[in-house]
């Protein structure tokens, strides 16, 4: 009786897991936010522990649940019990780390809107021994995605979010063993956007 007890929590927990939506925020998340005559509301804020974003003279308002894309229109309303009319920017933003063959590795705080591929830009750009078609995303150590995947995703323009990229995970450019061309390929996928069209900056 126990073990069938068990069996059916896990498939309980399994069940809750598989409807978690994709793209919701996690703890260490940031939210760049802008509200037009706030200043104090106009600053980059930390996702905290409960899923919490602490604004100042506001104090707490959950995140829990709330698809990162859409981050102002949530916002808006949440502030609108506050501020009168309020107009708000906002946008969400996830620090992972840029390591491997790049220019600047270290750790990023981007949009999550950002292309796959300009997150190596950011970084900028990949060294003359970067293997580029061998590039990885990485959790906790534990490869995300296979080469093949990571390909398609360049080449269709996939974001970070469509990716589900969270909080500490890691985009690896590794060092190339073979012949220039197939560099060459990949860096031909790579389209350079300025840093200050996406309002964000190396952490560390």
């Amino acid at each position: 009786m126990n073990t069938i007890l068990s069996l059916l929590l896990l498939g309980g927990a399994w069940v809750a897991a598989a409807q978690t939506p994709v793209g919701t925020f996690q703890v260490g998340d940031r939210v760049w936010l802008h509200v037009e005559g706030e200043e104090q509301l106009s600053d980059t804020f930390n996702v905290g522990p409960g899923l919490l974003l602490t604004l100042p003279a506001i104090g707490d308002i959950a995140l829990a649940g709330v698809v990162r894309s859409r981050i102002e229109p949530y916002l808006t309303q949440a502030l609108s019990h506050y501020v009168r009319h309020p107009v708000v920017r906002a946008r969400a933003l996830v620090r992972i780390a840029i390591t491997g063959q790049v220019t600047h590795p270290g750790f990023y705080a981007v949009p999550i809107d950002l292309v796959l591929a300009d997150a190596v830009m950011l970084a900028g750009g990949a060294t003359p021994d970067a293997r580029l078609e061998a590039m990885r995303v990485e959790r906790g150590g534990r490869r995300l995605l296979k080469p093949d995947a990571i390909s398609r995703a360049v080449a269709r323009g996939m974001s970070l979010d469509d990716l589900d990229l969270r909080a500490g995970d890691r985009i690896v450019v590794p060092r190339r063993s073979g012949g220039f061309e197939a560099t060459a390929r990949v860096l031909g996928l790579l389209v350079t956007i300025p840093a200050a069209i996406y309002g964000v900056g190396r952490i560390f």
